[in-house]
């Protein structure tokens, strides 16, 4: 092996070691956050949530469980913080983080979620989510319980994908919910026929005609 061969490994070897310690250094940091989250004080939880934004994704699950917290003010607070870190990756240049925090994200709308944080998340995924989060969304277009936070989180999402989503899901929702997305097709500068935007028809009838 020669020198350059020997001090590149020296430095790959460093390198993991490096990482290994920053992996732990975070889960430390995320332990912290939550338990100053679940704190009595309300100075402590208000503090933790306000600086919670370079947690990152490692808290992001802890603090989806604390949502649901029995306490309202612990539940707050960790859903707060949670919103501290999306907007806080969603800053320019962050794009891997934003992606970690939103690859977290898209894997809490499964069915074993309440349905509170589920739609927490569509709307944080609306903030931050692209072409991954796509699909798990798009799954939710059937849910009638979070299909229409489903459609506005698509509709927010800046990516081919999620336009393709909105008109797939358009194709197959029950007449109900097709006008709902017809008006987010049409936000997003598609075309939908047969579908006029509600604000447009009148609810009422009137004798007063348009003048000439």
């Amino acid at each position: 092996m020669t020198i350059d061969n020997i001090t590149k490994a020296h430095a790959a070897g460093a390198a993991v070691v490096a990482g290994g310690v920053a992996d732990a250094a975070s889960k430390k940091d995320a332990a912290e956050l939550i338990a100053k989250i679940k704190d009595s004080s309300a100075e402590v939880r208000t503090k933790a949530w306000l600086g919670a934004g370079p947690a990152f994704a490692t808290a992001v699950n802890a603090l989806a469980e604390v949502m649901t917290d029995k306490d309202l003010e612990v539940a707050r607070a960790a859903k707060r913080a949670l919103w501290q870190i999306v907007h806080y990756t969603g800053r320019p240049g962050a794009d891997k983080e934003r992606q970690a925090v939103a690859d977290k994200l898209a894997g809490l709308l499964g069915d074993g979620q309440p349905v509170a944080v589920r739609r927490e998340v569509l709307w944080m995924l609306s903030e931050i989510g692209r072409k991954k989060a796509v699909e798990p969304i798009a799954a939710l277009l059937t849910n009638k319980e979070l299909r229409e936070d489903a459609r506005m989180a698509l509709e927010r999402i800046p990516d081919k994908n999620s336009l393709a989503a909105l008109r797939a899901g358009f194709k197959s929702a029950p007449e109900e919910f097709k006008p709902n997305l017809a008006q987010s097709l049409r936000n997003r500068g598609g075309k939908v026929r047969g579908y006029e935007c509600v604000k447009l028809v009148p609810v009422k009838q009137t004798s007063i005609k348009p003048l000439k």
